[in-house]
């Protein structure tokens, strides 16, 4: 089924709502759609009175450890994170309470896809791959996605597709893939992208980038047969938007599983 995926993206220890291509190390040149004045706890804390289950903490750059591990003592066991996530400190994140770890950019050295640090991520997890997410946000380039790394700055050798798809599946229990192009600008998801990614994908998927409403959830889930979540975050009444109010996201879910 398709469901409402929460998320609490941070940026230099707040609460944002990013356009995500402007994500630079240039601050000047960030685009901000919104900073809110509550905690990644309250957020958590939220998420939690409402059951809004699978919901991603992001860490966009540095000086977001201290928040993150807010909103995970506010619901143990049931937040992911991601964000210089790698073999070093994904146990950490577990122990601190990560349901599970999201990683992307330390797999790609020099933007090129190493089996080697997935394989050293997962033995750090000690080889559970149920605590693992990959995620595989990417860049449209000539009609085609490939992985974009570094706050989405720098595309990586690897195209999202099939083949990848069904070789990374073996090393993780799902994706998180944002469509960089489409992230903080509640324009519209990227249609192609979504259908595709349930066609290729035999673990759950969430797809994040441009949701602005309800319509949309139910726009993927029939574009997707229901088998891709969506992450809605600018367009969120509690991020500061108008779209869609986060009661009618989780009424959503209700239906769902109902």
């Amino acid at each position: 089924m398709t469901i409402f995926r929460p998320c609490i993206d941070l940026h230099s220890g707040q609460v944002k709502q990013i356009v995500g291509g402007t994500l630079s190390t240039n601050d000047a040149e960030l685009k901000t759609n919104h900073v809110s004045e509550h905690s990644a706890g309250h957020f958590a804390r939220l998420y939690r009175q409402h059951n809004a289950i699978g919901a991603h903490v992001i860490k966009l750059g540095p000086g977001n450890d201290d928040a993150a591990r807010e909103a995970l003592q506010a619901w143990p066991g049931m937040l992911q994170v991601g964000g210089g996530i790698m073999d070093k400190n994904a146990a950490e994140w577990i122990a601190n309470g990560a349901s599970h770890v999201i990683i992307t950019s330390f797999l790609f050295p020099n933007a090129t896809f190493s089996m080697s640090r997935l394989e050293a991520v997962l033995r750090a997890l000690q080889g559970d791959k149920s605590k693992l997410v990959i995620d595989l946000s990417c860049r449209r380039r000539d009609g085609k996605w490939f992985v974009a790394m570094d706050k989405w700055q720098t595309i990586t050798d690897m195209e999202v597709n099939a083949e990848s798809i069904h070789m990374l599946e073996a090393y993780c229990s799902e994706f998180l893939i944002h469509a960089a192009d489409n992230e903080g600008l509640q324009r519209g998801i990227d249609e192609a992208l979504v259908t595709k990614l349930a066609q290729w994908s035999s673990i759950p998927v969430t797809y994040a980038g441009g949701g602005r409403n309800v319509g949309d959830l139910e726009r993927v889930k029939d574009i997707s047969n229901a088998r891709v979540d969506l992450t809605i975050g600018s367009a969120l009444d509690v991020f500061g938007g108008s779209g869609v109010t986060f009661d009618e996201c989780i009424e959503w879910n209700k239906k769902q599983v109902d």
